[in-house]
């Protein structure tokens, strides 16, 4: 976040959340601080013989009642969740485009496999039935830049568009994309990730990670930095966010419900976990000097939480590299335990769960986790009060990006 036009500022003033364990901020904040586990057997039709049985899915979602047909029948799932989470930021924030100024907004997603499950369905159609059973928006729905493609026609928006494509870490990342933008002279970005992993295409290529967990009990399945850790559950979901210039938003009498402080990113190289200690611990020093501000100043740490033993091995030593005495101290939390690991949209729903836990005052727990093997400040059980003025995402790719991203309360903006 360099070359910043002067006083202008990127901040968040809307959220959108789809996860499995809540539609919108209000279902999602309370799962979250009660540390619900929502963990469960695969329902999709044509997945249970797989060996991946557990994950997180996004239930009591009707996409029919919040996107129009035209746009339906020319997306997947996963660009369902980040339309609809992108209609709850733009209304969360109150925000309305001006008509006058088309290029004034942008969108920048972030995503890691795209339309799985449209995928399927047409491939399958020209096998069995021929080309002609082919639909046209095959050569779009699956596409990784969909969900940006189809926020920005549906809504209007105008102004600079992009997607990253930089693993899981793409989530934090397409966040700071969209914050240059906005210092760049943007007056505002829908930015953000969903992912729908849950297919059976899908899951078989998943299937290739050795990180994944097969576990067939879902308290079991997920249980980041502790003795018992045998991999991630997969998820589906996200969340995206209403970035606007902070003056423009206090102009228009917007709420700043927090300040996109610093940004890191690093690349290690594919599952080489103990080398992923030098490169995360690096981009958190990034973005914390670009948010200016000492370790002892990061009130939590929203943990990247692989489930691996090496991988979360790597994190703590890495938090302790770039924290130094205070990251025995500072509280620690993986609420992704407790939904799944939603790729891009993971970091995401940290992100949004991080605004949220400034603005309460509490740290969420980490489900199902009830003793921790790394010396590190984690919360379990129950939901820890505090006062937080600041926090820190941290994210690692399967395929080798870190990214760190400070952020700092509303008030504080």
């Amino acid at each position: 976040m360099t070359s910043r036009q002067q006083g202008r500022r990127a901040v968040v003033t809307g959220l959108g959340v789809v996860a499995p364990n809540g539609v919108g901020t209000d279902a999602f904040w309370k799962a979250t601080t009660q540390g619900v586990s929502v963990l469960d057997r695969i329902s999709r039709e044509g997945c249970a013989h797989l060996p991946l049985r557990i994950a997180g899915q996004v239930r009591d979602f009707d996409p029919a009642s919040v996107i129009d047909s035209r746009f339906l029948v020319q997306t997947d799932r996963f660009t369902h969740y980040a339309m609809a989470a992108a209609d709850l930021a733009v209304a969360d924030a109150g925000f309305t485009p001006d008509p006058e100024q088309p290029f004034g907004v942008g969108v920048v997603t972030a995503a890691g496999s795209g339309g799985g499950e449209f995928g399927q369905r047409e491939l399958q159609q020209l096998w069995g039935q021929g080309p002609q059973f082919v639909g046209p928006y095959q050569s779009i729905a699956w596409f990784y830049a969909a969900s940006t493609g189809q926020v920005s026609i549906r809504g209007g928006y105008k102004g600079p568009c992009g997607v990253v494509a930089s693993d899981e870490a793409g989530g934090l990342d397409a966040l700071a994309h969209a914050a240059r933008a906005i210092e760049r002279g943007t007056d505002a970005v829908v930015a953000g990730a969903a992912e729908a992993p849950l297919a059976p295409y899908s899951m078989v290529c998943q299937l290739g990670y050795p990180e994944l967990s097969l576990a067939q009990q879902a308290d079991r399945a997920y249980l980041p930095f502790s003795s018992a850790a045998v991999g991630f559950s997969p998820a589906e979901g996200g969340a995206m966010l209403l970035m606007e210039d902070e003056e423009s938003a206090r102009r228009r009498g917007a709420a700043v419900r927090a300040h996109l402080a610093g940004h890191g990113a690093t690349f290690t190289g594919a599952s080489r976990w103990e080398e992923s200690r030098e490169g995360l611990a690096a981009a958190i020093r990034i973005a914390l000097d670009q948010a200016r501000i000492s370790a002892e100043d990061v009130d939590v740490v929203f943990a990247d939480a692989l489930g691996v033993p090496a991988a979360d091995r790597a994190e703590a030593l890495a938090l302790a590299d770039a924290l130094g005495p205070y990251a025995e101290r500072v509280p620690v939390t993986a609420p992704k335990a407790g939904t799944g690991r939603a790729y891009c949209g993971a970091p995401l729903l940290d992100t949004a769960a991080a605004v949220l836990a400034m603005e309460d005052g509490v740290v969420p727990p980490t489900p199902n986790v009830t003793e921790v093997c790394h010396d590190l400040a984690l919360v379990t059980g129950r939901a820890r009060p505090a006062e937080l003025r600041t926090a820190l995402v941290l994210s690692r790719g399967l395929m080798g990006s870190n990214s760190a991203l400070v952020l700092r309360r509303g008030e504080q903006a």
